[in-house]
């Protein structure tokens, strides 16, 4: 049967993996075709991805722990290279996709992923509630978290690699079926933890799209490779390189350092050269000051720092009305006396945290107590400043 031109699966499968398609023989019944080759994957390296990231988990541990208030203990991780498909293979049914991406410094796709039992467990454990749903509140909590979590791991990063300017989006995270969770395309690396919350074990993943994962590896590769001068260097009638090029000759095997003239000059070294004053006809190397971009490191650590607020104290106060009244009538007021408020009857109340408006509600009836039903949040909360 002739074939119409098309390329069967097969042979669309043989290109997206580098493979001659030639050695499948000819298509369509007609000659060869001709070698077929796709752009190889991103050159990361699992190996040292794999080792930066398990040296910031003691770090991790540490501050979840303090966000749980009790102690959580998180292992590994072991990376590996996957796509999509075989990725989705390893997930659970209903997953927990928080995203993180690094916009900056080593932009790409960043992604935690949590199995739903574990994401409730997380959420329970961070409210003190049992059986938790995953809403909203739940998320926000969760969310909160991986934002403390990629803030410790950006601070390890900036000192391994040297790169100041690396900088996320606030993450946000939903609770998805597996199939129809945003993955990377193409290949990336996982990151596979093991999380111990003081009630058996869970696994949490975390992703680099191809791009963020292969600057990393370079970033961490680069750092490793950078070095002073070898010792050899030093040794053997070679001279040891000081400073913006002074030498210090005869540093070998056989020439011992000379040290003559120590005048009010400074001090000579070798043949007269002074240690204190300018070089005569020495090129100096003056570079501009790097600073580093400010960008939203500094936002980081602020979201993660946010937690240690939450058992602080607020003044809440619910406000009925107002209104004003000259010095004598407030004098003559007593027992009996009706003061007409500015407020409208079954108008909603004001809800104030620490004078400022926050929110409106109605009041209700809570067994024998008053209470009042949030029903609006103030956009832009402004101070109250008169007297109710």
């Amino acid at each position: 049967m002739m074939s119409d031109g098309a390329l069967s699966q097969d042979e669309i499968d043989a290109l997206l993996a580098g493979v001659d398609s030639s050695s499948m023989g000819p298509m369509g019944g007609g000659a060869p075709s001709a070698t077929a080759t796709v752009a190889a994957p991103a050159g990361f390296d699992c190996s040292s991805l794999e080792r930066f990231f398990a040296s910031t988990t003691n770090a991790l541990s540490s501050n979840f722990s303090a966000q749980a208030g009790t102690t959580v203990t998180l292992l590994g991780p072991e990376a590996d290279s996957f796509n999509r498909d075989s990725f989705l293979s390893v997930l659970p049914n209903m997953v927990t996709v928080i995203s993180a991406n690094f916009t900056s410094g080593f932009p790409g796709e960043h992604i935690f992923i949590f199995p739903e039992e574990t994401a409730k467990a997380i959420a329970s454990l961070m409210t003190k509630e049992e059986d938790i749903p995953l809403d909203d509140m739940a998320m926000s909590v969760i969310g909160e978290l991986v934002s403390t979590l990629v803030g410790t791991q950006i601070t390890s990063l900036t000192d391994k690699t040297g790169n100041k300017s690396i900088a996320y989006t606030a993450p946000t995270a939903a609770n998805v079926p597996k199939a129809t969770a945003a993955l990377p395309a193409g290949d990336f690396v996982v990151m596979t933890y093991s999380l111990d919350l003081g009630q058996g074990a869970h696994q949490m993943w975390e992703i680099l799209g191809a791009s963020p994962a292969s600057d990393i590896s370079a970033g961490l590769g680069s750092s490793a490779s950078a070095g002073g001068p070898s010792m050899g260097q030093a040794g053997m009638g070679g001279g040891m390189q000081m400073g913006g090029g002074m030498q210090m000759p005869n540093m070998g095997m056989g020439g011992g350092m000379q040290m003559p003239g120590m005048g009010m000059g400074g001090m000579q070294m070798g043949g007269g050269m002074p240690m204190g004053g300018a070089m005569p006809n020495q090129y100096v190397n003056i570079q501009n000051v790097q600073y580093p971009s400010l960008g939203n490191v500094g936002s980081a650590s602020e979201q993660g720092n946010i937690s240690l607020l939450m058992d602080v104290n607020m003044e809440m106060t619910v406000e009925l009305g107002r209104t004003k009244k000259p010095i004598r009538e407030i004098l003559s007021m007593g027992e009996g006396t009706i003061i007409e408020l500015d407020k409208l009857a079954g108008e909603p109340v004001d809800i104030l945290v620490n004078h400022k408006l926050i929110a409106n509600g109605e009041v209700v009836v809570i067994d024998e107590n008053f209470g009042v039903r949030v029903t609006k949040i103030v956009s832009n909360p402004t101070g109250v400043n008169d007297v109710t």
